[in-house]
């Protein structure tokens, strides 16, 4: 073989739409070379397709640099596959080796369904962000940034809550397809900055009814969302989502009572 290039074999999930029933098709990936991507090694697969007039596979990508969470695919039953900390397009074909199978599945949740093959509809993760509102701070003249002291721990927290792509790896690697780790990851993002903190009590409460009216279920507390996490957010947001909500709920029981 040239180059030290793959042929692989690769087994992928084909869906026409949530309503059909899928099926697992097998598909050749000829001369890969280890350089490319995975999703660079599914165009490669698609275009073949496409020369023979079949019909190409879907997939969702947009920014290919990690950025953007839409490449979601499970990889030989994780989550953006093998490795940890990376997204799909950032998954290099070196991480696997020649003559292997690959069986490439979509994210499996009811609150995912299926667009077609791997591409699922994760609209509900922005009817939960919306559900959480805006910042509502009344601005007068805009303020230097460095005149509103947060305190480092909080604005280091925030930042890496912040550092979630909304791309559902949590959910699909949740045997119960739990969104606790990216709703707290959102609330926290908002609620640890002095700007967030007015609405604090009424987004948390909105944000996990809302996430409870998608059919999330509940959390597992068996970390697999941390563990396939592509930027390794940390379950403690789950507790302090926990903490703020039990809090907010209380509150609102003091002003109802």
């Amino acid at each position: 073989m040239s180059h030290g290039n793959m042929n692989l074999t690769l087994k992928v999930w084909k869906q026409k739409n949530k309503n059909e029933k899928g099926r697992f098709e097998t598909y050749n990936a000829k001369s890969i070379s280890p350089d490319m991507s995975f999703l660079e090694m599914f165009d490669v697969v698609n275009e073949q397709l496409i020369s023979e007039g079949k019909e190409p596979i879907a997939f969702d990508h947009d920014c290919r640099e990690g950025i953007c969470g839409m490449c979601s695919m499970y990889i030989n039953g994780r989550p953006h596959g093998p490795k940890g900390g990376v997204t799909t397009c950032q998954l290099h074909m070196r991480s696997f080796k020649d003559g292997d199978t690959i069986v490439v599945e979509p994210w499996r949740s009811a609150a995912f369904p299926v667009i077609k093959d791997l591409a699922v509809d994760r609209s509900s993760f922005d009817r939960i962000m919306s559900a959480g509102g805006f910042v509502s701070v009344n601005t007068g003249n805009a303020k230097d940034a460095n005149n509103i002291l947060i305190p480092k721990d909080d604005a280091d927290v925030a930042f890496d809550a912040a550092a979630c792509i909304g791309c559902g790896a949590c959910v699909a690697a949740c045997k119960n397809s739990s969104a606790m780790l990216f709703v707290s990851a959102k609330v926290s993002q908002l609620s640890l900055l002095p700007q967030g903190k007015v609405e604090k009590q009424d987004r948390v409460l909105n944000m996990v009814k809302q996430m409870d009216e998608e059919g999330f279920g509940n959390c597992t507390n068996t970390g697999a969302c941390e563990a396939e996490c592509p930027k390794s957010i940390s379950l403690e947001n789950i507790a302090r989502m926990n903490r703020e909500y039990n809090m907010a709920t209380f509150t609102q029981n003091k002003v109802n009572h």
